[in-house]
């Protein structure tokens, strides 16, 4: 038997339970591993809420990420006794995720554990630090330099915010971090910001074309927001885009892009090859600071998991949530 969150309807509405299963219920997969750590992504705080339908089925298990211990493999990549990460491939949506103590995947969507992270390390990276480095690559192959100007980064005290601030910052970047938070100026100058923006300038409906500001930015919000950034970038700047935070809407014009040659990249997590996601891993174990992702880093225990998923949409939390599952 192993505890789990599980996600039910009960008369047409989702609740969200601990429970005991059995190792017999877990799904269809030819690796089993024991679940040391998981995390709590945005994603995540809308599917144990039930904010959003990221659950597709029921009885789900929720979790996108998750660390931990091969217990059994099929699978000859992977041997008894590996440290292993997943991040994304549906699983907290389609199939059954990290929110609890045993997981049971196929083997081509696991990594390896990435030195000189500790599983708990990766879990405080997770999907939101992986992502960001999608992003970061992804201004790169734009060519985006240091030199090139200030990038912006919206989002700046959440999970891929918070990590991309701190990975452009280490690369030379010069970064400005968007936050509606003002009191967590000293935690985003920390991580590497020199230049603090009020949500509340990018908030409002603004011009089609507003004054050249950003060389780039890795937008998390959507919306307004992402419609204001793109407005204000520079001669063939590069956006990179995530999220949706503030919105799915994009009431924009097509003006930065054919006046200015902006480029809007979308920046996909889930389904990203295999390669490309062993690429982002390594670019994190090189370009992230360990002192300060223990920075970003706040643990919860797994049984209070529940009650932290709403502050997170509310913004009340910042950086990285850590849960400790099994013992290591």
């Amino acid at each position: 038997m192993f505890k789990a969150i599980v996600l039910d309807k009960v008369e047409g509405r989702q609740q969200a339970t601990f429970q005991e299963l059995d190792e017999s219920q877990l799904p269809a997969g030819d690796v089993t591993v024991r679940v040391t750590w998981t995390t709590m992504n945005y994603k995540d705080a809308l599917a144990l809420t039930g904010s959003a339908p990221i659950a597709k089925s029921y009885p789900m298990v929720p979790g996108i990420d998750f660390a931990g211990v091969v217990e059994h493999s099929d699978d000859p990549a992977f041997q008894p006794g590996d440290q292993v990460v997943l991040n994304g491939w549906g699983v907290g949506e389609r199939h059954w995720g990290g929110m609890a103590e045993k997981a049971r995947v196929p083997g081509q969507w696991l990594l390896p554990l990435q030195p000189p992270f500790t599983p708990r390390q990766a879990m405080g990276l997770g999907t939101a630090g992986y992502t960001a480095m999608l992003c970061v690559l992804a201004l790169e192959r734009q060519g985006v330099t240091p030199s090139a100007g200030p990038v912006l980064v919206t989002g700046a005290t959440g999970g891929v915010g918070s990590v991309a601030v701190a990975v452009l910052a280490r690369l030379g970047y010069q970064v400005a971090a968007m936050t509606g938070r003002p009191e967590e100026r000293e935690f985003l100058q920390m991580l590497g910001a020199t230049e603090i923006v009020d949500r509340a300038e990018y908030s409002a409906k603004g011009r089609p074309l507003a004054s050249e500001r950003w060389a780039a930015a890795i937008d998390v919000a959507g919306g307004r927001v992402l419609a204001n950034v793109c407005a204000a970038m520079r001669y063939r700047g590069v956006v990179a885009a995530c999220g949706l935070a503030a919105g799915m809407d994009f009431p924009a014009t097509v003006a930065p892009f054919i006046l200015r040659g902006v480029t809007l990249v979308g920046v996909e997590s889930v389904m990203v090859p295999k390669e490309e996601r062993l690429e982002a891993w390594r670019r994190l174990a090189s370009d992230m600071e360990i002192d300060k992702l223990e920075r970003l880093l706040t643990q919860v225990p797994f049984a209070q998991l529940l009650e932290q998923a709403p502050l997170m949409l509310q913004g009340q939390l910042r950086g990285r949530i850590v849960v400790p599952v099994c013992a290591e």
